[in-house]
């Protein structure tokens, strides 16, 4: 499989706090990776200085190859990359479909596999609530609405930040069954996920985070529980 995504030697953070220390990470074509770790461990940076929110060197985030790092926000999206942010951050002021449609304005050249029909196909409660504001319905439902906005920009690579945190195990679950629906055509998933039998159980290979570097890396069904534990919480090497 082609690498879509990599990082190479990434550092980061906010200002003078350093948040990320030379980490090594590749998506490649129609493959979930997780990435895991412990509150801290860097993974929202990670996912912010890929997508251009934090600032990178050039040469430390490529897309098919070419150096992205640093790029603006509004350039990397339109090259394929979406993210899910942690906490949804939708907009109060519109509905569901609104919200779902803005999605769709950053992308204007790539196929559009991606649209009203089939994000209502994936989530059928969001036709049914399409016309309600956005910020009415239930913690789940809302999570659906940003994943079915960054569908709408028909990525090629999806990153989402905690898309399980304060939902239901039962709401956890439906969303986490609609991922064979995203990578079937050959769309990559990127996810941050604090649970991580649950992020074993939906990738096939995981990184694991510890204070800003990468202590564990591998293949998900195959990483032991103990290897697993002692990167999520021990000394990063």
């Amino acid at each position: 499989m082609n690498t879509l995504l990599a990082t190479h030697g990434l550092t980061g953070g906010y200002g003078d706090f350093q948040a990320l220390f030379g980490v090594d990470l590749e998506v490649r074509e129609g493959e979930v990776v997780a990435l895991i770790g412990a509150n801290g461990a860097g993974k929202s940076t990670l996912l912010k200085t890929v997508t251009g929110l934090l600032p990178a060197r050039a040469d430390q985030v490529t897309w098919r190859g070419e150096p992205i790092g640093g790029a603006r926000a509004e350039r990397i999206v339109g090259l394929g990359l979406a993210l899910v942010p942690e906490g949804r951050r939708l907009f109060s002021s519109l509905s569901v479909e609104e919200n779902l449609l803005l999605g769709a304005q950053a992308n204007r050249t790539r196929a559009r596999k991606w649209h009203l029909d089939s994000v209502y196909a994936l989530f059928p409660i969001l036709k049914e609530k399409r016309r309600q504001p956005s910020t009415s319905l239930s913690g789940g439902q809302q999570q659906m609405v940003a994943i079915g906005r960054a569908l709408m920009s028909n990525p090629r690579l999806l990153m989402c930040d905690e898309l399980s945190l304060g939902l239901a195990p039962i709401v956890v679950r439906e969303i986490y069954d609609a991922l064979p629906a995203l990578v079937e055509d050959g769309m990559s998933v990127l996810i941050v996920e604090q649970d991580v039998q649950l992020a074993r159980r939906v990738s096939q290979r995981f990184y694991c985070l510890q204070e800003g570097r990468v202590s564990l890396s591998g293949a998900s069904a195959s990483a032991s529980d103990a290897d697993i534990a002692n990167a999520y919480f021990g000394v990063a090497a």
